[in-house]
């Protein structure tokens, strides 16, 4: 007699994954309309050069985000007790790379990206996202996501002056006078 395995269900899918390939399709589509709308009425040529304007400008503000970070990675390093401003590279660069995509409608996110008003709009959408999968009580595993974000914010230690410093849990009784007597293992020095 032979024993036959019940077939299990997969684990149903979240509500993103689902929807996220339908989003693309249409996103698609659209750009592809807009290409062509746009190509009937000014021309195959001026799509074309307005294409490859986008990419160029797109690489420029990639380089350009990519040299702001890390000059103020260098300046943090110098100086790691300055308070550095948000340099909001993450936008820039995203924004680069949307209008490196040929197409429209990722131009125009990409402008939105870029002004102002509409990236505090952005960010404020962004944050409102992941304070949401922070909040998910998805099991784990269930939403890639709110599992990234939880791990994320895990990982950090808040100072409240709004810093994050690096830092590890000390058991309790495993301190320098616990009752194995003081700890004499050697740690490097604090730099920085």
């Amino acid at each position: 007699m032979t024993q036959q395995a019940t077939p299990t269900r997969p684990a149903p899918r979240s509500r993103i994954r689902r929807v996220l390939p339908l989003l693309i399709t249409a996103w698609l589509v659209l750009e592809i309309w807009l290409l062509v709308l746009v190509g009937s009425w000014l021309g195959g040529f001026a799509v074309l050069l307005l294409l490859i304007a986008g990419g160029v400008i797109g690489g420029s503000l990639i380089k350009r985000a990519g040299m702001k970070a890390l000059s103020a990675a260098i300046e943090q390093s110098k100086n790691p007790q300055s308070q550095q401003p948000q340099t909001g590279t993450s936008m820039t660069v995203l924004a680069g790379l949307l209008l490196i995509i040929p197409g429209f409608l990722s131009d125009l996110v990409a402008l939105s990206l870029l002004f102002p008003p509409t990236r505090a709009l952005w960010r404020a959408a962004g944050r409102r996202v992941a304070d949401k999968a922070l909040r998910s009580t998805s099991t784990v595993g269930a939403d890639p996501f709110a599992d990234a974000m939880r791990l994320q914010e895990q990982m950090r230690i808040h100072r409240p002056d709004g810093k994050v410093i690096q830092g590890e849990v000390v058991e309790p009784g495993a301190g320098p006078r616990g009752p194995q007597g003081p700890d004499t293992t050697y740690r490097p020095p604090i730099t920085g």
